[in-house]
């Protein structure tokens, strides 16, 4: 991968962060904060420099990432992966599960380096930066120390070693990360209660799941699913009624004005 390679790569993750966690910060945050705050999950909002701070930690994490991906298609590590090019070299349900499995093990290493850095040895170093957003808005979706950063992009050698991924389910993979990161740092609650309520939707992670975490600091480690919380029974004592108390308003009075 060339340099010019290396920066184009560093465009797109950057452009990604900004239009992603952007929409979500102009649509709930700027322009109908009244309208959705009976889904706001901590009634009050961050402050100005919380919002500053977020976003330079971000921009730091897309060049730890570009980086990352220049490492992942090098010649030294590429010909070693299970990456492919041609579709047809899988079936297309292939290609479809190979999203999910990715989902699957990133889910798995997220909820055990999670774990692992909140370890009173590693915390400060790795995950405090992180934890300063303690009412997180959509712009701390990226905001981790660069050592943490380096082991979040880790997940990307693990999935494309263990598993074999096409390059564009690999992409697909990292948007849904994207999104699904941005939308647990959202601060409201957007599932429908018939949703999280659901057989399938109660082992879904939701904002105000990974937003309890940020609150409390302990309990609540997955990303995208629940089971590990559930296995390991981490998760928080109160999540389920503060996810239902959430969910099941509809058009009550607001309180508190920004």
């Amino acid at each position: 991968m060339s340099n010019t390679q290396v920066i184009s790569v560093f465009i797109i993750m950057l452009l990604r962060y900004l239009l992603i966690a952007g929409a979500a910060f102009l649509i709930f945050y700027i322009l109908y904060p009244k309208r959705f705050y009976v889904k706001k999950i901590q009634k009050q909002f961050p402050k100005n420099k919380d919002y500053f701070r977020e976003i330079i930690y971000s921009l730091f994490t897309v060049i730890i990432f570009a980086g990352i991906t220049f490492i992942l298609y090098s010649p030294l590590i590429k010909p070693h992966t299970k990456i492919y090019t041609k579709i047809s070299d899988h079936s297309i349900f292939y290609f479809v599960l190979s999203v999910l499995l990715a989902l699957i093990i990133h889910d798995t290493y997220f909820y055990w380096t999670h774990r692992l850095m909140h370890h009173p040895t590693l915390f400060k170093l790795f995950h405090l930066t992180h934890h300063r957003s303690v009412n997180p808005s959509p712009w701390a979706a990226y905001a981790f120390n660069p050592l943490e950063a380096i082991v979040e992009a880790g997940v990307i050698f693990v999935i494309t070693f263990i598993i074999p991924i096409n390059s564009i389910a690999l992409l697909i993979f990292l948007l849904v990360m994207i999104i699904y990161n941005v939308y647990g740092h959202l601060g409201y609650e957007i599932y429908p209660h018939r949703v999280v309520k659901s057989k399938l939707g109660k082992w879904l992670n939701t904002s105000t799941n990974h937003n309890m975490h940020h609150k409390y600091f302990n309990g609540n480690y997955g990303l995208y699913f629940r089971y590990w919380d559930e296995i390991m029974k981490t998760t928080h004592p109160d999540y389920e009624d503060t996810l239902n108390q959430i969910t099941a308003k509809r058009n009550a009075p607001i309180t508190n004005k920004r």
